[in-house]
């Protein structure tokens, strides 16, 4: 983990002319560059201290990913790296999709931690990314699974969700229609235990239902 000052990671929000924004360990904007200004629509002064997930609204094709326990911050509290990330954002000019790369730092020797935002557009490159994923799909009839194979230059918001080995075997076998005593059963664990690592892996994955939570996981790979 990097031990930065603050004036250090304002100056490497600075030094880019990519959108750049840095949020601290509560999700609240702490840093907010000229080029955020310009493309989300919002001078500094309207940005920081407030809620990232609030300003961003950030989704991708399962739903939202921006939120309160989004897998940022879950890496943040778990003092963990992020791997970069498409999501889709809101702007004045509609919701676009972009690309974000992270950077988690200490704020100088304190425990309390930024993570730096580089936000590039992709909003063409994704959304011919989907549409042939869809004629994929559609016109050759091939398994769902080898769909993202074929176009994956993307990576999902909930990658770094750091789901258990036990909370991925518990969302495959009911991605496949398995019930929960059946799953208990297998594993020679209680019905309450199988739910617990399912609300565990809802919570990593900001999922609000199991079947939300096993699209995310099969569109990310996790499963």
């Amino acid at each position: 983990m990097m031990i930065l000052s603050i004036q250090k990671i304002e100056a490497l929000a600075k030094s880019t002319s990519d959108a750049a924004f840095a949020s601290d360990h509560f999700g609240r904007i702490a840093v907010w560059n000229k080029t955020a200004e310009q493309y989300f629509g919002l001078s500094a002064n309207e940005a920081l201290g407030r809620p990232c997930h609030a300003i961003i609204q950030g989704s991708d094709e399962c739903g939202t990913v921006c939120s309160n326990n989004c897998s940022t911050l879950q890496a943040m509290r778990g003092r963990r790296t992020v791997g970069n990330f498409d999501v889709r954002v809101h702007t004045p000019n509609g919701s676009n999709w972009c690309n974000v790369s992270v950077l988690i730092a200490n704020r100088d020797k304190s425990a309390h931690q930024l993570a730096l935002h580089i936000v590039r557009p992709i909003d063409v490159r994704k959304r011919l990314e989907m549409m042939f994923q869809a004629f994929v799909r559609n016109e050759l009839s091939l398994d769902p699974s080898n769909i993202a194979t074929l176009a994956q230059s993307s990576r999902s918001a909930v990658l770094d969700a750091n789901l258990s080995l036990r909370e991925r075997d518990v969302l495959k076998l009911l991605a496949k229609g398995v019930p929960t005593k059946a799953i208990a059963a297998q594993f020679q664990i209680s019905p309450s235990t199988v739910n617990n690592h399912v609300q565990h892996a809802l919570r990593k994955l900001n999922a609000h239902n199991r079947l939300d939570a096993i699209r995310r996981a099969e569109a990310s790979g996790l499963i």
